[in-house]
């Protein structure tokens, strides 16, 4: 049943709502991995959280890529109408953002890997070739762009989700529920 305000698009896709929401639990899970991969001792666990960590990210890669084939080959719901332009274009602007950093962080890390010349094979089976030589200062430079990188898509992930609840409780419009998994595209 459409809410008050809703706008007469149809909801995204199944195949957009498995990218969506499979990518966004593999960012929470990449967060947590890294994070606890950071700050563990030098171990064999570490060591293990770390490759844990960077065959996720190479998995959000290929679904990324595979999300943005998904996204140019199917139409988008048309926002709701009455929007007005700076909030759409804030929103294109927003997922723009969220797709170049969802594409950034994992190359990032790629480059801190072969940069340190550290070989790594993605699930401890499918060797990752160095994309750049080993130089240490790349690999600073790099670490550090990939921590920046991650700061940017935490707070752009606050801001998205923040948005999506504004529209679903003070707009009343159906932008959050025409993404959820349970809810069917209306024709």
């Amino acid at each position: 049943m459409a809410r008050p305000g809703s706008s007469p698009a149809q909801a995204w896709s199944a195949a957009a709502k498995s990218f969506h929401w499979g990518v966004a639990a593999l960012i929470l899970l990449q967060f947590v991995l890294g994070w606890l991969a950071a700050s563990w001792r030098l171990s064999p666990t570490k060591l293990d959280l770390f490759v844990w960590h960077k065959s996720v990210g190479m998995l959000i890669l290929a679904l990324v890529v595979l999300r943005l084939l998904n996204r140019l080959a199917t139409r988008a719901p048309a926002l709701p109408p009455g929007m007005p332009a700076w909030e759409r274009a804030a929103a294109h602007a927003s997922h723009a953002l969220l797709y170049g950093l969802m594409l950034a962080l994992p190359l990032s890390g790629w480059i801190v890997s072969a940069a340190a010349g550290v070989p790594f094979r993605i699930f401890w089976r499918l060797p990752l070739p160095a994309i750049v030589a080993p130089d240490e200062h790349t690999a600073e430079l790099a670490a550090a762009v990939h921590f920046a990188l991650g700061i940017a898509l935490v707070a752009l992930l606050v801001l998205h989700i923040a948005a999506a609840l504004r529209h679903h409780f003070a707009k009343r419009d159906d932008v959050l529920t025409r993404m959820l998994p349970a809810r069917t595209p209306r024709t």
